[in-house]
């Protein structure tokens, strides 16, 4: 009688193993890298790699004069444009002691609205995407077609609208473009309800979201996790009512700060549509201001050279995905000594490393789509 050894494989006792998911992956939507380590189809430990994309916009600031600045900072999250360009001049007006007229303010107040639709669209079409649900994502870029067709006509550019200046706006609105961006506004709000029985009436999504990928209000707070993401979890905070700037001190009736308490991918997508539903209505009362405005200036007449007088501003915004912060500091030249840009999505997606463990793999993609980031916005 002889005993046959049958061979199960080397190291069957350990059956972890690392995974690479990215630089480039379907499931990363950017050049974002996961480092997973995996037993079986259970992630044990996650890292995000991040720098693939770096361009070092903020070394680039120190060589370009305070106009030209604004084309850098537009590009990081090239989802949110007009933002971006909008927290760079509020900080170098705040050095210079600058009073923008109200006209501008109601504009700005008007288009940031404008572009935060188009922000939360492209997400609300994307994240059922990667769940496996292709029909959102045609209706998401209808509505975003409607809105980047007034946006075009009043700036020039469909993504990169280069039209915040210091000390206002690059010009004033075309005639009869209030009537239009309004008509745009009453049809991307009338057709808004596609989500809500589309996306959020579908078990299939409501199964793969619900209760998935937690992120708790402490590990939030941790992380320094803000926006949408962070209201997902309970966090009461919007800077638009917490500490207003533009006009959000005259709309805080308007004004709604959308929060849940589950923290899950669910959660996080609830918070990003009544968000929409919420910037549609803000956009319709500064439509409705604006109209009641008289004419007047749209931006404040600047010397050749612009100087910033030497010392240091913060200024920061509650940008669509989360607080984006703009540390200058000026030594009394035409370029900045100094631009530090804060942007959301870099700390929203440091908290992969408490939310991935212990999920399975096919989790990670329902996980990852919920953080709603762009790259560029992370790595600058």
């Amino acid at each position: 009688m002889t005993e046959t050894t049958v061979g199960i494989g080397g190291a069957a006792e350990s059956t972890d193993m690392v995974l690479n998911i990215g630089p480039q992956h379907p499931s990363t939507h950017g050049v974002l890298r996961l480092r997973l380590v995996l037993d079986g189809e259970r992630v044990r430990e996650a890292e995000p790699i991040v720098g693939y994309m770096h361009r070092g916009a903020e070394k680039l600031f120190e060589a370009r004069d305070y106009r030209q600045i604004i084309m850098l900072a537009n590009r990081h999250d090239w989802l949110s444009a007009f933002s971006n360009e909008l927290g760079v001049v509020l900080a170098v007006e705040r050095m210079l002691g600058m009073e923008v007229p109200e006209r501008a303010v109601w504009t700005r107040t008007l288009l940031a609205e404008l572009n935060r639709v188009l922000n939360h669209l492209m997400f609300l079409g994307s994240y059922p995407l990667e769940l496996g649900g292709i029909t959102p994502v045609f209706h998401a870029f209808h509505e975003r077609e409607e809105l980047q067709t007034v946006m075009e006509e009043v700036s020039g550019g469909r993504m990169h609208y280069m039209f915040n200046r210091v000390g206002g706006l690059k010009e004033d609105l075309p005639a009869g473009w209030l009537g239009r961006a309004r008509h745009a506004v009453a049809q991307v709000r009338s057709r808004m309800d596609v989500y809500d029985r589309l996306v959020l009436g579908n078990e299939i999504f409501r199964a793969r979201t619900r209760g998935v990928g937690v992120l708790t209000r402490e590990t939030a707070h941790a992380y320094g996790v803000s926006g949408p993401i962070a209201r997902a979890s309970g966090v009461d905070f919007d800077l638009r009512r917490d500490e207003p700037y533009l006009a959000y001190g005259e709309l805080q009736d308007t004004l709604k700060v959308v929060t849940r308490e589950d923290g899950d991918c669910l959660a996080r997508f609830e918070c990003l549509l009544e968000q929409t539903h919420n910037a549609l209505e803000l956009a319709e009362a500064c439509l409705d201001r604006i109209a009641e405005l008289p004419p007047g200036p749209i931006n404040q007449r600047l010397p050749k050279v612009l100087k910033a007088p030497e010392g240091a501003t913060y200024a920061w915004t509650e940008n669509p995905l989360g607080l984006n912060g703009y540390y200058l500091v000026s030594k009394g030249e035409k370029t900045p000594y100094r631009l530090k840009l804060r942007s959301a999505s870099f700390n929203n997606i440091q908290a992969l490393t408490e939310l991935l463990p212990g999920t399975l793999v096919a989790d990670m993609v329902a996980i990852l789509g919920s953080l709603f980031f762009v790259v560029g916005d992370i790595d600058k």
